[in-house]
């Protein structure tokens, strides 16, 4: 393992090679350049990474690095099928590391594990259905069974999914959103009446500032950088809240800006860039809105105001319970919990104040932790505060991470669908649907432990190495009867099988759909509520792979026969899909002919419009004390050590649970990943040297022992009290149990960890 700090800036000809290895890696390069230059392309497919939206001008180049990584790691041509199985026990690779298990290629027949047998082996398609049938009519209810998605799946794919499972009877959907942005949905809902941003795309060139929460585009959605320094570059204020310094909110040089790359220049990203601690932005909030508030009060006196008075009025309610909320926080604890001075957030203040139009967005280091929906409602008075919601370059963007998770939930994903939404398939398919919520992944993990639920059916995603609480998650698909992954790649979660398990490869994005009425595309939505056709360009027609739609519809057609409707038939044609879903989901009008056009359609947004859908028909504005702390005093309490508050987070070189490879390059740290980023003023209060192993142990009230040995102290620019380490090697150390207020988010932004001497050995994590 090194430790290089990284002198470039993001972008720039380092991403550019990137690129290159990971191409030439694919061993599908020739494939994989066409389908680069078809990537988020009118004619192309939808990036299979992030969710970050396009503008409309066109460019031959409309991918990323990371972009290109996701691309290129899907379209691989090396194949998993059933000798590969045959040569390798299920106990044998489950002791491979993650990357191990999804180089091997892309899956490519359907196989079936069963009791006896320690070897995944080939079965047929009309009998995997079948088992799947006679697993699900076993059980004494629908509730027994639980049905999870990831967020890449497909407008499609997602609405015959939750047709099927109502179907059946049950609204259990646990969903990698309950693990993201959850608390976004939640408190934006309660705050303004949708659970979505609302801004576009071309509100981030009219802002005057752009405050970005919690958020490491560099990795996490590298298009959004071009944004950020076109922002800076004509003049508005940038300003960062970040636990890190992350290169990607501070420079960026443009792969596509010829005078960048040859002359070596770079654009900033931000203008201003503060490190809060950790679960210390809602007390940096409730700074600004201090701030702001007493110079407010001062206005008042001589028959003005700081405040949108106006908006305020029409279109609010409980401004006096909050403000009254804002005078009773003191400064101490605002200082102490952010990490920022007064000072600082004055500066901010200004900034605030002087711009007419503003734009606030985040990502996942607002989300994960217990009082995250808490701060949500912060930022979003902040906006209310000056009418800064429903008017053009300015308003609330929740930076959402898989390309389409905020499209299956609007296709109803949801372990909590409204009465409207129910009514409406209803009305369109002539059953009742359950009404009683769901479970959260949360939930849907305690009741397999408890085996309570007795079958897993996963439309993509990698449970094991998302969820929290590793060793848990393992136990709770171990229990089940039948476990099934609908995947295009090995991972851990399949060599962590129920009593039955099947993995069904499906294709991925990259890939040709080939149905009877031709060749199909799907959809999806981005972060701005704008819906496009995606259709992909590889042939893998030779291979025993099948659409996510076709497989919902083989599942449901064995489970329920032609009821509500003619499943087989539906996927002869998408067409037939995007008809049953523009009868059910409001904003989908003329749906088949709308994706025809460059760029797709934008859904609208009721907030954007100053329509309020809440009881009151009012913005809310909601009123949370601070936290007294981030971590509970019975947590603080278990240890007279030196506590820590951990943050999991992605290298470079991944995209959620996938790893692409070792370099976490903006970081500066190459070849490992067991490594924990540490102030070097804790490394030296604590004891230890750079480069020392640690073992690492979570802090929380209960029996269960959760520790991870042999992580290198890398000595970075956190604040003191904080640490970080990746995912999934750091998920066992967040408990189960630890999760967000009102959204059920385990809270892997505020884990309360130990550290002590190590006598393990650093592992190749590339191996076993």
């Amino acid at each position: 393992m090194s430790h290089k700090p990284y002198q470039g800036a993001a972008g720039g000809w380092a991403a550019l090679a990137s690129t290159a290895k990971h191409l030439v890696k694919s061993e599908n390069v020739a494939k994989n350049l066409k389908n680069l230059l078809n990537t988020n392309q009118d004619h192309g497919f939808d990036c299979p990474g992030c969710a970050w939206g396009e503008k409309e001008h066109k460019a031959t180049f409309r991918f990323c690095e990371n972009g290109a990584k996701a691309v290129n790691w899907e379209a691989s041509s090396k194949r998993v099928d059933a000798s590969f199985f045959a040569q390798h026990s299920v106990q044998w690779l489950a002791k491979q590391s993650d990357y191990f298990l999804e180089y091997q290629g892309r899956l490519a027949e359907p196989v079936v594990f069963a009791p006896g047998s320690d070897h995944y082996q080939a079965i047929s398609w009309d009998d995997a259905f079948k088992l799947i049938a006679e697993h699900l009519h076993q059980l004494v209810s629908p509730d027994q069974a639980e049905f999870y998605t990831s967020g890449r799946a497909s407008n499609e794919a997602a609405f015959l999914y939750q047709l099927f499972v109502r179907r059946y009877g049950t609204n259990n959907f646990p969903d990698c959103s309950n693990m993201c942005h959850e608390a976004s949905g939640h408190a934006l809902t309660a705050s303004i009446g949708i659970g979505k941003g609302t801004v576009t795309i071309e509100d981030f060139e009219l802002a005057d500032a752009i405050f970005l929460f919690g958020q490491n585009p560099g990795t996490n959605h590298p298009r959004m950088l071009e944004t950020l320094a076109h922002a800076t570059q004509r003049g508005a204020k940038v300003v960062a809240f970040n636990n890190l310094k992350e290169r990607g909110l501070e420079r960026f040089a443009n792969p596509q800006k010829p005078v960048e790359m040859l002359g070596g220049a770079a654009s900033p990203t931000t203008s201003h860039y503060f490190t809060p601690k950790l679960g210390g932005d809602m007390a940096a909030v409730r700074g600004i809105v201090k701030i702001l508030l007493e110079r407010h009060q001062q206005a008042l006196r001589h028959g003005d105001s700081v405040f949108n008075q106006a908006f305020i009025e029409q279109h609010s309610q409980g401004l006096e319970a909050y403000l009254i909320e804002v005078e009773q926080s003191s400064w101490q604890h605002i200082e102490k919990q952010s990490g920022l001075s007064q000072a600082q957030l004055e500066s901010v203040a200004d900034i605030y104040q002087q711009s007419e139009r503003v734009i606030i967005a985040w990502a996942m280091g607002i989300t994960q932790h217990k009082h995250s929906v808490a701060t949500i409602n912060e930022i979003t008075n902040l906006q209310l505060l000056f009418g800064q919601i429903g008017k053009e370059g300015a308003g609330v963007c929740p930076v959402r991470g898989h390309s389409n998770v905020q499209g299956d939930r609007t296709m109803g994903i949801n372990e909590k669908p409204n009465a409207a939404f129910l009514k409406s398939i209803e009305d369109v398919f002539g059953f009742a649907p359950p009404s009683k919520p769901g479970h959260n992944v949360v939930q849907a993990i305690e009741a397999m432990l408890k085996g309570q639920s007795k079958v897993f059916i996963g439309l993509g995603g990698n449970l094991v190495a998302a969820a929290p609480d590793t060793g848990l998650s393992e136990q709770a698909l171990a229990n089940c009867e039948l476990t099934v992954s609908i995947a295009t790649k090995l991972n851990r979660t399949h060599v962590t099988p129920g009593k039955y398990s099947l993995i069904l490869p499906c294709l991925g994005r990259t890939d040709v759909d080939m149905q009877a009425a031709g060749p199909q595309k799907v959809t999806v939505e981005d972060s701005f509520s704008m819906v496009h056709a995606s259709a992909g360009l590889v042939d893998e027609s030779a291979d025993d792979m099948r659409s996510e739609p076709a497989i919902i519809a083989g599942i449901a057609n064995a489970v329920l026969g032609a009821s509500p409707i003619d499943w087989l038939a539906c996927v002869q044609d998408y067409d037939k899909i995007r008809d049953y879903i523009e009868q059910t989901i409001p904003g989908f009008e003329h749906f088949n002919q709308r994706i025809q056009q460059p760029g797709g359609f934008y859904l609208g947004n009721s907030a954007r419009r100053r329509e309020w859908n809440t009881a009151t028909a009012k913005a809310q504005f909601i009123s949370h004390p601070l936290p007294d702390d981030v971590l509970p005093a019975e947590v603080r309490a278990l240890s007279e050590d030196q506590v820590l508050v951990l943050q999991t987070l992605r290298s470079h070189d991944q995209y959620n649970t996938t790893i692409y490879g070792f370099e976490d390059r903006y970081r500066g740290i190459y070849n490992e990943r067991k490594v924990l980023l540490i102030n070097p003023k804790d490394i030296q209060a604590l004891g230890f040297t750079e480069g020392a192993l640690v073992d690492i142990e979570t802090l929380w009230p209960d029996t269960v022992e959760r520790k991870v040995s042999g992580f290198k102290l890398i000595a970075y620019d956190i604040p003191q009290g904080n640490a970080a380490a990746y995912f999934p090697e750091a998920n066992p150390l967040v408990p189960l149990a630890s999760k967000g207020d009102f959204s059920d988010t385990p809270t892997s932004k505020s884990v309360a960890i130990v550290l002590s001497a190590s006598n393990q050995s650093s592992i190749d994590t590339r191996s076993a």
